[in-house]
């Protein structure tokens, strides 16, 4: 099967969409839907996955960019969720995506002597063995002196030593888009810009779902033998679709990030500080720091969270109370706001809600996720596809995704032990390999054909010179891009890794891209026009006092 997510490839799936009945409609790309496409799919199921936006527009490309077990829900007593979380983390770093999926270091600076340290290395302790095997680095015991030699950015008398423990990271974002990719290699049929505007039903038993063609307006009946509903902080509006009530409902919180210059601050690891409400990150990735997250209710756009000048503060407060240095609004290139998905819980305060996830037939046919953690998500998606295939018969195969290797994967570590030799194979700078084999694993090879094709791919994005040509034409020839904002924001992480949110770079990808996906010089235009829009709402939004101004100032340019 192919896994190329070209126009072509989009054309003749919606053309077929009403063909056949199949056995599994997923609704919602997001990491679970799409984790749930390539579960059913790897069982031999005929399954097609259907996104009202793009992949991982929601929630899926707006977290903290970690994989981790939760060091925190260790103090909740959560041993389950984060053994849980570990054993995947660890199947995510050494089998099924080592490509996308990299070690990170934290440092959890103390600020009290002696308990301190005996409380807080216990339960890292504990965290190093909870998730069976070690998948990343022991912690480490470190005195003041050898804390601030590890990041001499922290002020002398911000803590009295630290423990230095490792997690995982990784683009959120790609890992979605790679996810639905490796589910179409395994014959999935996986569409974007897909809306299910009703469900089909026979009865009370749902049989399927109407969806529309955002791109055409035109809409198609999807019949499925089952339906299953990963929409996050959606869930409600397919709750309401059917006309009964859940056994659970989501709420949203929000979480705000910053990002910053890696010059900033003089570290060589992360930091992980307590706040009066959960947790504060300072990540290392590539070129920048990502800062955050806020944890606060959030009332308004689900497709357009906005972070206000509240959020920003509270960022800054807090990791400057750490920093020699303090970080302003000025060095900030980028931010993002997210929504988690909670289920419903007697507390007021989020950060308590369950981060774990429940599954439920509320009406027969349609089966419903919700909650979780990004990190456990195979477990959510074999889970909730368990469920889905119980009145499909007894021939239907156990999930097999815990042994699959997503796109990329195979043949990453050989072409790792050798970029030397593959630098110059592909006739290209050493750092250049580097970069595209930590983004597109051994399918870099693909990228690798395309510059030989056309050697004009191989120079930097003007305006975004930490990607190259190759990386925007490969979005739209593979990756299921169809509009400008899904470069510079998902397949990229452009809209918040430069100063001007990619502003430059808009132009010149639009150029790039606009033979491959059909855009004549009007449309070009309009595409650059619209993200220039978003991204000026956006800023505006940064300048509300709160979240009701944030929101009305990112619906100037709602998209």
């Amino acid at each position: 099967m192919s896994a190329r997510l070209d126009r072509a490839y989009r054309d003749d799936a919606i053309a077929h969409l009403e063909d056949t009945e199949i056995d599994v409609l997923v609704v919602g790309g997001g990491i679970v839907g799409a984790g749930a496409a390539l579960d059913a799919a790897a069982r031999g199921l005929n399954v097609t996955l259907v996104e009202a936006r793009d992949w991982a527009a929601g929630t899926s490309s707006r977290s903290s960019k970690l994989i981790h077990g939760g060091l925190r829900y260790l103090e909740q007593l959560d041993f389950a969720l984060v053994r849980e979380a570990l054993k995947e983390r660890g199947l995510l770093l050494n089998k099924i995506a080592p490509h996308l999926v990299h070690p990170v270091s934290f440092l959890f600076p103390l600020q009290h002597r002696v308990w301190e340290r005996a409380y807080i290395g216990a339960g890292v302790a504990l965290y190093d063995t909870l998730g069976g095997a070690r998948a990343v680095p022991m912690h480490k015991h470190l005195t003041r002196s050898g804390a601030l030699e590890l990041a001499p950015a922290l002020k002398d008398d911000a803590l009295t030593g630290a423990i230095r423990y490792y997690d995982a990271q990784v683009d959120d974002a790609r890992y979605v888009m790679t996810l639905a990719r490796t589910a179409a290699k395994h014959g999935a049929t996986v569409l974007t810009r897909t809306r299910v505007t009703g469900l089909l039903r026979e009865g009370q038993r749902v049989i399927g779902a109407t969806v529309m063609d955002l791109e055409t307006g035109r809409e198609y009946n999807v019949r499925a033998r089952s339906v299953i509903s990963a929409t996050g902080v959606w869930t409600d509006e397919m709750n309401r679709m059917t006309g009964v009530d859940f056994p659970f409902h989501v709420r949203m919180s929000k979480g705000v990030h910053i990002m910053v210059p890696r010059e900033r601050l003089n570290m060589d690891t992360g930091i992980i500080m307590r706040t009066e409400k959960s947790v504060l990150f300072v990540i290392p990735w590539e070129q920048h720091w990502i800062i955050g997250t806020t944890d606060t209710d959030w009332a308004f756009d689900k497709d357009h969270p906005a972070a206000s000048a509240a959020d920003v503060r509270y960022i800054l407060d807090h990791v400057n109370t750490l920093l020699k240095e303090p970080l302003t609004e000025d060095d900030i290139v980028g931010t993002y706001a997210g929504l988690r998905p909670l289920l419903s819980g007697a507390s007021s305060d989020t950060s308590k809600l369950s981060r774990e996830h429940a599954v439920a037939e509320p009406v027969p046919g349609l089966f419903v996720i919700a909650g979780g953690k990004y990190t456990t998500y195979r477990v959510m998606a074999a889970d909730v596809v368990n469920a889905a295939v119980e009145g499909l018969g007894s021939g239907v195969a156990d999930s097999v995704t815990e042994h699959l290797p997503l796109l990329g994967a195979a043949g990453y570590q050989e072409m790792l032990a050798d970029i030397p030799g593959v630098a110059k194979d592909a006739g290209l700078p050493v750092q250049t390999v580097e970069h595209l084999l930590g983004r597109y694993g051994a399918v870099a090879k693909d990228l690798f054909e395309l510059i030989a094709r056309d050697p004009a791919l191989r120079h930097p994005i003007p305006g975004a010179e930490d990607y190259i040509g190759a990386e925007a034409v490969y979005s739209a020839t593979h990756e299921g891009a169809l509009h400008l904002d899904d470069i510079l924001t998902r397949r990229t992480r452009i809209s918040i890794e430069v100063a001007d949110r990619g502003l430059r770079a808009a132009a010149a990808i639009a150029e790039l891209v606009a033979p491959h996906l059909g855009w004549d010089a009007e449309r070009t235009g309009a595409e650059v026009n619209r993200y220039n829009d978003r991204v000026h709402a956006e800023l505006a939004a940064n300048e509300a006092r709160d979240d009701e101004s944030a929101n009305a100032a990112r619906l100037v340019a709602a998209r």
